[in-house]
């Protein structure tokens, strides 16, 4: 981590349906004052689950995973923070320990704003306020998605789903191979299965012309197939 000399102005996210859009230039002017930026390399750990934090992340740059660890210690991916993302906010608001940890998997541009600065402008600004709202029952009901996936789809079934999630959250490039690179047990972190059940069924995928691998990098061939095997509406 090394601090940025150029501050990001915050309305380089503006664009990405930020939910900071709605506050006046008084409350920007002092968010851009009192917040601090910072250059990650992949592989940093943001903060760590369990963990007390003093404020939430803003994503200017690069790719943040939030995780959770398993008894076994084995990971299970929650989501991915790109630019105009806020991480860390459930825990400054509800005042408990970061149930999560964020980790680097792109290099990334983070900018950090104290906790009293948060709250203060959720107090402030109804509208602020409404957008924190409606961005906690978002996450809560793919949680929820998460939940019944796992109980009522199979592991291939919920492959599927994740490659097509995968392919609506980061796009694809002009060669139709999604714009993240995972590696397999990444990717198996987010299906909810073993790393080997992953590296086969991929294969399979593979055979079946659904996609086309390279390295990590993962081409998809047919999404309305992968659409039709995750069983997604």
């Amino acid at each position: 981590m090394r601090n940025l000399e150029n501050i990001p102005a915050c309305s380089d996210c503006f664009t990405i349906n930020s939910i900071f859009k709605d506050l006046t230039e008084e409350q920007l002017n002092t968010l851009t004052f009192e917040k601090g930026c910072n250059y990650y390399k992949r592989s940093n750990i943001i903060y760590h689950e369990r963990n007390r934090i003093s404020g939430v992340y803003c994503v200017n740059q690069g790719i943040i995973k939030l995780y959770k660890t398993g008894i076994d210690g084995r990971e299970q991916i929650i989501k991915f923070a790109q630019k105009g993302d806020v991480i860390g906010y459930r825990s400054i608001l509800s005042n408990e320990l970061a149930c999560t940890t964020a980790k680097v998997i792109e290099d990334a541009v983070l900018c950090y704003i104290p906790s009293s600065i948060f709250i203060k402008l959720v107090e402030e600004n109804n509208s602020f306020s409404m957008q924190i709202m409606r961005l906690s029952l978002k996450e809560l009901g793919e949680a929820n998605k998460f939940i019944i996936d796992i109980a009522q789809k199979t592991v291939r079934e919920r492959l599927a789903e994740v490659l097509v999630i995968l392919k609506d959250t980061f796009n694809l490039d002009e060669n139709n191979y999604l714009k993240v690179s995972l590696t397999r047990e990444e990717i198996a972190n987010l299906v909810g299965t073993a790393t080997e059940s992953v590296i086969r069924l991929l294969s399979e995928f593979k055979s079946d012309n659904y996609i086309e691998l390279n390295g990590r990098k993962i081409k998809i061939l047919n999404i309305d197939a992968l659409i039709k095997l995750g069983r997604i509406k």
